[in-house]
């Protein structure tokens, strides 16, 4: 019997409602063609003046395990000369979004019974963002320094396009900012360039079904909270 979770998302509907970040993946590999269709897919996301501005390498096997290695070891030496490219947060960060991020994290840690001030046990999980979860396919997201945002809104319809054709197959993704926070790393294991910048990374594979943090999901506002519709 297939479990719900690992069922193939039935249409684009059902592929963005079952979509979420999955941090426990089966050891199960990807068939090199179905991983290969569904970056494909991306090609098709649309962008301003289809200028395309997406560069995605994609990791498996020793080059996945090298890097996010390298990584993962760096944090937790606490290697403190490691800096993003590029500020995903405002600082400070104001409300509602504050509220929100704090709701995820704690909401986050409480499914896995972490409890708050345990730095030990938080560090260690965090550790695991570095790795991919330990999934089966990492992906990580450059784009050129030059570009302005209007590009970076256009990679995102690219991400989610990848995100959604993976739930299609029956796969399960999660967009990991935390990949970017060690770019010199990024660069120097995969030969990529000061031109590029290191945007985030995406662990793909098939879900650990009875994973306790796969279950944890959080809330959405509401449609009248974000949406206003006119005649």
């Amino acid at each position: 019997m297939t479990h719900e979770l690992s069922k193939p998302a039935a249409d684009v509907f059902e592929a963005a409602r079952t979509r979420r970040s999955i941090r426990a993946f089966k050891a199960d590999a990807i068939p090199a063609e179905t991983l290969r269709e569904i970056v494909a897919l991306g090609r098709h996301a649309p962008s301003g003046s289809n200028i395309q501005p997406w560069r995605v390498h994609v990791l498996t096997g020793a080059t996945l395990k090298r890097v996010g290695s390298a990584i993962q070891q760096a944090f937790l030496n606490d290697e403190k000369d490691h800096k993003r490219d590029y500020n995903y947060y405002t600082e400070p960060i104001e409300e509602p979004y504050l509220a929100r991020r704090r709701a995820c994290g704690w909401g986050l840690y409480g499914t896995l019974g972490i409890g708050r001030g345990d730095h030990e046990k938080s560090k260690a999980y965090r550790a695991s963002n570095y790795v991919f979860f330990d999934a089966p396919a990492g992906l990580v997201l450059t784009i050129d320094r030059t570009l302005e945002v209007g590009s970076w809104f256009d990679y995102g319809l690219f991400a989610q396009t990848l995100m959604l054709a993976a739930r299609a197959r029956g796969l399960h993704t999660c967009a990991e900012a935390s990949i970017a926070s060690y770019p010199d790393i990024v660069r120097r294991e995969l030969g990529i360039t000061r031109d590029w910048t290191i945007m985030c990374g995406i662990a793909m594979g098939y879900a650990q079904d009875d994973a306790v943090v796969n279950t944890f999901q959080p809330e959405r506002i509401a449609l009248e909270d974000y949406a206003t519709f006119y005649d």
